[in-house]
């Protein structure tokens, strides 16, 4: 077997408080011809893509597929708890819990995956994983794939994007290397901030209490008291440099510090996408699509439920349902849903069974066996389910699917051979999407809904 070419390392990172230094770095690495060790994949042609960017909704922590995209109701109390009720979509056929009730108005522009498995219960190696499309135990840490769209529709691929080309809106997920053997590179920008804030403070780029006059003058002050560049005015690698800063300086100060501007939209449709940290996360990945961004990734945290599992969901599945239901219609009215992928999904389910005893008092554990998936727009059809589960929710019924089997499909729609390996390398197993082989299943490809 041919050897894998070096590799950029794997315990490498990169401060993404310092946006300023990254733009600045990569600007001039771009502008002086700087390798990054990595070329575009010389194989077989690409699928035709139908998609352009990806919208990931990560529910960190893993949520109840049947308190959310795969309803229960008959299967009784120590399965649903008070979540007994479903509701009909506007789509026949297609049940939600009823604290969905503005995404069953939406069911037509969406698909549901009921039959999603990998039966593994940690986090760590479940979001791995699902975020992977590649299964644990193999001899490389693969990157996510978000990481996979930056390098073969970022940069590497003439993306000519003041902003990163992956972006995380808030905070990076944290269970995984999301690089993984691609290096710091890769690795997304995370904003910080709070989107339901004004203003929406991105590191490095927003800052808190100060204007925008305030940083001009600030940059005024600095070209004044740059002695070092005046000396070698003329030199063409410090000319490089000053073009650098500039493009760093427009981030903050132009368009990326707009696009971030949640203010520029109107009231209403900030209230209809909620005014809390999720909704304006939803609302800000829409602008960051429409001026370019390839993969946003919109990490929203507190679904590891062992306790308090039912009020949690009270709380959160209205969040969840007037985010999602606004963001696929206000991408629809932007003519952004034909060429963007939303994916929600969490590393994996949890149990079906409600654990009543002490110490959990009506919680939900960690459950990989089954769980479920929503995907929609950038190709996939909507108001399709795809496989199903056991009349309990403990067991695939029918149609499993499998990470890598959701991951080769997105990678399909966005014009990307999942059967290719990746570039810079001679060695035919470092493939995008795993070779299905022994103990390696699969369901295929989700051709029904694309």
């Amino acid at each position: 077997m041919n050897t894998l070419l070096p590799l950029l390392p794997l315990d490498a990172d990169i401060s993404r408080r310092a946006l300023f230094r990254y733009g600045i770095l990569t600007t001039a690495a771009m502008m002086l011809g700087e390798k990054t060790g990595f070329a575009l994949p010389a194989a077989s042609p690409a699928p035709r893509a139908k998609a352009e960017a990806v919208i990931q909704i990560w529910l960190w922590g893993g949520p109840c597929h049947i308190d959310t995209f795969d309803p229960k109701p008959d299967a009784g109390r120590d399965y649903t708890g008070p979540l007994n009720e479903a509701i009909p979509t506007n789509v026949d056929g297609i049940r939600l819990i009823k604290l969905l009730p503005n995404l069953a108005k939406q069911a037509d522009k969406f698909s549901l995956i009921r039959s999603m498995t990998h039966g593994n219960n940690g986090h760590e190696t479940a979001a791995y994983m699902v975020q992977s499309g590649h299964p644990d135990g193999e001899r490389l840490v693969y990157p996510s794939m978000g990481a996979v769209v930056s390098l073969l529709k970022g940069y590497d691929a003439g993306y000519k994007g003041l902003l990163p080309p992956y972006i995380v809106l808030t905070e990076a997920q944290g269970r995984f290397s999301e690089a993984g053997f691609l290096g710091p590179r890769y690795k997304p920008f995370a904003t910080g901030g709070d989107p339901a804030r004004t203003p929406f403070a991105v590191e490095g780029i927003v800052a808190e209490g100060i204007s925008p006059e305030h940083q001009k003058l600030r940059r005024d002050l600095l070209g004044q008291l740059d002695t070092l560049g005046k000396r070698f005015e003329g030199d063409p690698q410090f000319a490089e440099y000053r073009k650098s800063g500039d493009a760093a300086y427009d981030m903050i100060l132009g368009d990326g510090a707009e696009v971030f501007n949640l203010a520029k939209e109107s009231d209403d449709l900030r209230n209809s996408y909620g005014r809390n940290t999720f909704g304006q996360s939803c609302l800000a990945a829409r602008r960051l699509v429409e001026r370019g961004a390839k993969y946003v990734t919109i990490n929203y945290k507190g679904w590891d439920t062992h306790k308090n599992h039912f009020p949690t969901m009270n709380r959160k599945l209205p969040e969840l349902d007037q985010g999602i239901a606004t963001l696929l219609q206000d991408l629809s009215e932007h003519g952004l849903l034909g060429s963007t992928i939303v994916w929600c999904e969490g590393e994996f389910g949890r149990t079906p069974r409600v654990q009543w005893e002490a110490p959990w008092n009506g919680g939900r554990g960690h459950y990989g066996k089954v769980f479920s998936a929503l995907v929609a727009g950038g190709g996939f059809q909507g108001g399709q389910v795809v496989g199903s589960s056991d009349a309990s929710g403990e067991e695939v019924a029918d149609r499993p699917v499998y990470p890598w089997d959701l991951t080769a499909s997105m990678f399909e729609l966005l014009g990307i051979d999942p059967d290719a390996t990746f570039p810079r390398t001679d060695d035919e197993s470092v493939r995008l999407t795993p070779k299905i082989t022994g103990a390696i299943k699969s369901g295929g490809r989700l051709k029904e809904i694309m």
